[in-house]
């Protein structure tokens, strides 16, 4: 009877459960504080900021500077250089790029024991994968920024779309980006292993690149490329982010993009939590 009540005293004074010990902690905490720990991880990280940095340059610069001496195809946009035509296809590139490096941290975070440890806390898992996505979205930003700064103080970048409308090419190129890194979380929360990671977003960036609309117009290409770039979601948010930059005809492509990029971050987001969940090996 004593020991009954011993116990019955101990669990009452024991309090509530250890996730309800912490009432400051909400869910927006976690994911700021996780946030600037993922930001803090890649600021320090020579080779992750000065990789990540010359990517997009040498990218830029390779195709503005090879492929602007080859002669316009009969559907080019009249009156348009091809480094107009070409940047947006380069920010989304870098998107997908920088989407694909949300994956990478991911595994990485599970390979070192971050993970582990942090489910050892009262943390909501979901605020580990959102601030990995909010991550890779400054990334994205400060790449970003980079493509743009080179472009128009070095190459003359002149869009006719005035800035308002780069601003929102720009914001729609983020968007993308941050729907990407969902996909690519969830390739790593479920592949955990980086091998494999890099192997897919090799084959999944370059068909999805050079089978869209980014080197040249849809209708310049062979019939059945043609037809695959028609259904290819990059196609989309080219056309969209370069009809917004430059004013020329495409903006019919920015709700389909804003679509297809909400149902991959949809998508993406529910298998991450699904895999994240999963048993640590």
């Amino acid at each position: 009877m004593t020991a009954t009540a011993t116990n019955a005293s101990t669990a009452t004074t024991a309090g509530p459960p250890l996730r309800q010990a912490w009432p400051d902690s909400s869910v927006f905490l976690q994911i700021r504080v996780l946030t600037a720990r993922s930001l803090r991880s890649m600021a320090t990280d020579p080779g992750v900021v000065l990789f990540g940095l010359l990517q997009p340059v040498i990218i830029l610069f390779v195709l503005t500077q090879v492929f602007s001496k080859m002669g316009a195809p009969p559907h080019f946009p009249a009156g348009i250089t091809y480094l107009d035509f070409v940047l947006s296809a380069v920010l989304v590139d870098n998107a997908v790029q920088s989407a694909v490096q949300s994956g990478v941290g991911l595994v990485d975070d599970l390979k070192n024991g971050v993970v582990a440890r942090l489910r050892s806390l009262p943390i909501t898992p979901s605020s580990l994968l959102i601030a990995r996505s909010l991550a890779n979205l400054v990334r994205s930003a400060v790449q970003a920024a980079v493509i743009l700064v080179l472009a128009f103080g070095v190459l003359g970048y002149a869009p006719d779309g005035g800035a308002a409308d780069v601003a929102a090419s720009v914001g729609l190129t983020l968007f993308m980006s941050w729907s990407l890194g969902w996909a690519f979380i969830a390739a790593g929360a479920w592949l955990r292993r980086a091998e494999p990671m890099q192997n897919l977003a090799v084959i999944a960036i370059l068909p999805l690149m050079f089978a869209s609309s980014a080197y040249m117009p849809v209708k310049d290409l062979p019939d059945w490329l043609a037809a695959v770039a028609g259904g290819n979601p990059l196609t989309y948010a080219i056309d969209a982010t370069r009809a917004l930059a430059l004013g020329i005809p495409g903006s019919d492509a920015i709700v389909p993009a804003l679509v297809i990029g909400g149902v991959i971050a949809a998508a993406g987001s529910a298998l991450a939590v699904l895999g994240f969940r999963r048993p640590m090996q």
